[in-house]
């Protein structure tokens, strides 16, 4: 039986994140608010209009980069301290608060970009000389030099930055807070329903009656939403084609992919091949799916079903530290210092709430340890949940130990290889544990299920819509919730073929993801699962040496584009052959999961 979720002050404090590592006390927050307030009064006192030479540029980002130092945990803060109950009134009121707050530093702030950006470059160049420590950042600045507005325009979009990002505030209260999603019954019986319980317990509930109910009713309440949500969207996309105009970009594409330092064909290629070629795999899956669980038709609500529910263990989160610290030991000792660090320290908040955010994520702010949220259900993917958000902790405890706050975070390309590298130790540790043909067939299809479906899958089709969407605001057009619902559908179907029934409510799977408010974000869970599955068949084979230049990468944070980054663990990312070798990777997994079900069965797949 699934409980209703209970109310945040109900679960045990063991099992919630310790935010006293940022402030102790809501004095101390509001304490270091002024503060912060005060220095950038200061900063720009000093420095507006003074930034004319080498040294004084120097001493310029000097005090940047302190400003950043107190703003980040402020931020993190405010924002962690919702995530956790987006209904608690005194979360709402302090991330409002600090929106505007942060909107009028941002620019007051703003002049300091703008004044280096019209220096000459050969005067930043001379500063870079100066100073290895701001080189990255001033040679990113020259690039996008061509892309900077008039002063007063970035000080005027600074200031409005509160009510430029609110559609994804938006988006999160509806889902969070206002849709309430009323009991489903079965049999006569009723069953209680929520965001978390669907995604993390009747989606893959192996009872097919229940599941299917579960699926019909959650999706009957996100279609009550869906003209809120689709508008929605479409403010946050208009805001984004017009920042990209006004910034002299082509396309919408170019203006999010500068950032993350790609190129058009490397994201187009991820999205390309994957729809093609994995396609056929996932096709074989599904199947092997539909004969195991003698499922009349295979629906789009039966994909997340485990191959083999009655051998899926419940993992206590005590159990899961054993797991983690045994498949991540090769990582090294400092490694699982800062692993078991996290459970006791508190950096993890597993319990599950009311109003609390779904999914999983890791922040990572500079000067303190990393948090991670996630919705603890006990099952086997759990343990892959919190090991790939590890992976996250894990990259930027290392990247902020050895850089400064401008030089720590990576491209959004590359941000998922570790996340990712971490899911594939924790699965080539569990195979390596046990010749077993069930436990091997419940280890490979958790990869499969978990690891490749949830990354390479889900991921790559919300990049094939989202892609078609970005296309369509290219061209001058809008969105509603018609037209979503229209090319979610397209998409599904043109990957699952007549192998999948895409039944009434798939189409509103485009409601459940908050990654489109992030910009091209979906398609680099693949890019970044494409290097890590490489990099651990180098460790497998190889062993310490490519454990220490994976830690070489981890250290050298944004130092280095994506393709440098992965060229250093030994992964061309400039060609299609980590793509494919990944891909036809996926493909052997299944057919092993095939092969081992026809020897523990007894039966004929296919």
């Amino acid at each position: 039986m699934v409980k209703s979720l209970p109310a945040r002050s109900e679960v045990e404090i063991q099992e919630t994140w310790n935010l006293d590592d940022l402030f102790k006390t809501e004095e101390a927050y509001n304490d270091a608010l002024q503060e912060l307030e005060t220095d950038v009064t200061a900063f720009a006192e000093r420095f507006k209009g003074n930034i004319n030479d080498e040294q004084t540029i120097i001493d310029a980002l000097d005090g940047y980069a302190a400003i950043m130092g107190k703003m980040i945990p402020i931020g993190t803060y405010t924002s962690l301290s919702l995530s956790v109950d987006q209904t608690n009134d005194e979360a709402q009121m302090r991330a409002s608060n600090y929106g505007s707050i942060a909107a009028k530093l941002g620019s007051q702030l703003s002049f300091f970009t703008s004044e280096l950006s019209d220096l000459p470059v050969e005067q930043l160049e001379k500063a870079m000389n100066r100073s290895d420590e701001y080189k990255n950042y001033l040679d990113e600045l020259i690039r996008q030099k061509p892309h900077k507005l008039h002063p007063e325009v970035e000080r005027t979009l600074a200031a409005l930055s509160s009510v430029l990002n609110a559609p994804y505030g938006l988006y999160n209260t509806t889902k969070l807070v206002d849709m309430k999603f009323d009991d489903f019954e079965v049999d006569g019986e009723k069953f209680p329903l929520s965001y978390t319980s669907f995604e993390g317990g009747w989606e893959s509930n192996p009872d097919t009656t229940k599941r299917r109910a579960a699926y019909d009713a959650f999706h009957a309440k996100l279609r009550q939403y869906q003209h809120t949500q689709a508008k929605t969207y479409d403010m946050h996309l208009q805001r984004e084609k017009t920042t990209s105009d006004l910034r002299n970009y082509d396309t919408v594409f170019d203006s999010l992919l500068f950032n993350q330092e790609v190129d058009r064909s490397m994201y187009d290629r991820q999205i390309d091949l994957i729809s093609t070629e994995l396609a056929p795999h996932m096709r074989k899956y599904a199947k092997l799916l539909q004969k195991v669980h003698g499922l009349d038709e295979m629906t789009f609500s039966d994909l997340k079903v485990p191959l083999d529910p009655n051998y899926e263990p419940k993992i206590t989160i005590e159990e899961s530290k054993k797991y983690i610290d045994d498949a991540l030991s090769i990582m090294g000792d400092d490694y699982i210092d800062m692993v078991n660090r996290s459970y006791e320290e508190r950096w993890t908040d597993f319990a599950q709430n009311a109003g609390k955010s779904t999914g999983a994520f890791c922040s990572s702010p500079y000067g303190v340890h990393p948090y991670i949220l996630i919705s603890w259900t006990g099952s086997m993917e759990d343990v892959f949940v919190l090991a790939h958000e590890l992976g996250h902790a894990g990259h930027f405890y290392n990247a902020h130990k050895h850089q400064n706050i401008f030089n720590s975070r990576p491209s959004l390309y590359f941000i998922e290889a570790p996340s990712t590298m971490n899911e594939m130790l924790v699965a080539n540790h569990l195979l390596s544990n046990s010749e077993d043909p069930k436990f091997k067939r419940w280890v490979i299809s958790s990869i499969v299920a978990r690891t490749y479906y949830h990354n390479f899958v889900t991921h790559l089709l919300e990049a094939e819509y989202q892609r078609k969407v970005y296309d369509r605001i290219d061209a001058g057009g809008s969105v509603n919730a018609n037209v979503l619902n229209t090319l979610k559908r397209e998409v599904l179907e043109k990957f699952w073929g007549e192998d999948v029934k895409i039944n009434e409510g798939a189409e509103l799977t485009w409601m459940r993801q908050p990654h489109y408010y992030m910009g091209l974000y979906p398609y680099t869970y693949s890019a970044g699962l494409t290097i890590s599955t490489q990099v651990s068949k180098r460790i497998l084979s190889e062993g310490q040496p490519a454990v220490d230049e994976w830690l070489k990468v981890l250290q050298a944070g944004g130092t280095k584009s994506p393709a440098e980054l992965a060229k250093m663990a030994g992964v061309d990312i400039t060609t299609e052959q980590p793509l494919r070798e990944t891909i036809a990777y996926i493909g052997e997994l299944i057919d092993q999961l095939v092969e081992l079900t026809e020897e523990i069965e007894g039966v004929k797949i296919g």
